[in-house]
């Protein structure tokens, strides 16, 4: 299947962490949701203490709210809190990412697997508008839009495995590396988005035809491929990094 994915896909910096036109019925989701944003995005620094006073203000609540919303955060797994002494952004070794990713790409391998036993018309046709939806993000240069989707894409097939054991586990490690899944699309000179576009053609492709073995595969390679650029990004000189807002 010949690509429709072009190599000039760049990323930008993200757009400032005010949610957009985002609506969330309640205040806590609103700050969970933007906060979490803020995080995964890289307007911290990796190990870096999490400036309450400055969210608070840019947020504008109280630290009552901020912190029950950094406690979902850190049972997330993206940052840490320190006892009296507030919290930090979680820092990930090499090491760390190899196996996180490692878990993923067999946590994923397996949705894929399962998915095409199960998988509705219905929820095919979701997952490609998902993908239709994701590519505009692309070819507009949203990194922001295009995460968000992307992330609904890879949720849609772990939901239609039908087995929430597997959809319980993958929800943990997700969690965990969300912030580096998204930094690595910068990665591999600013290429890696589009290499991510053709990638997301092919799992597409493959969950049309109810192609088990073939998507096992090609998500597993997925992750392979998300998990040298994430440990590449690591690597880079900080300059290379997504601007802050």
């Amino acid at each position: 299947m010949k690509s429709t994915i072009p190599d000039t896909g760049v990323p930008i910096a993200p757009p400032a962490a005010n949610g957009g036109d985002r609506q969330e019925p309640s205040l806590h989701g609103e700050i969970l949701l933007r906060l979490r944003d803020y995080v995964v995005e890289g307007n911290i620094p990796d190990g870096a203490r999490v400036p309450e006073r400055q969210l608070c203000a840019m947020l504008g609540i109280s630290r009552t709210p901020l912190r029950e919303a950094l406690k979902v955060l850190a049972s997330e797994g993206l940052i840490e809190l320190l006892p009296n002494r507030g919290a930090r952004v979680r820092q990930l070794s090499q090491r760390d990412l190899e196996e996180l990713f490692d878990v993923m790409a067999g946590l994923e391998s397996l949705a894929g697997r399962l998915a095409c036993e199960a998988i509705t018309d219905e929820e095919i046709t979701a997952i490609e508008q998902l993908h239709y939806e994701m590519y505009g993000h692309y070819l507009h240069r949203d990194m922001h839009g295009y995460f968000q989707t992307n992330q609904r894409i890879h949720e849609s097939i772990v939901a239609a495995a039908r087995n929430e054991t597997l959809k319980t586990a993958y929800a943990n490690f997700a969690g965990r590396i969300r912030r580096v899944r998204y930094s690595a699309n910068f990665a591999r000179k600013r290429q890696r988005w589009a290499e991510a576009m053709r990638e997301h053609e092919t799992i597409l492709d493959a969950l049309r035809r109810r192609a088990a073995s073939e998507l096992s595969d090609i998500l597993f390679q997925h992750l392979r491929n998300k998990r040298a650029a994430a440990i590449e990004h690591l690597t880079e000189p900080q300059e290379d990094a997504p601007a802050s807002p």
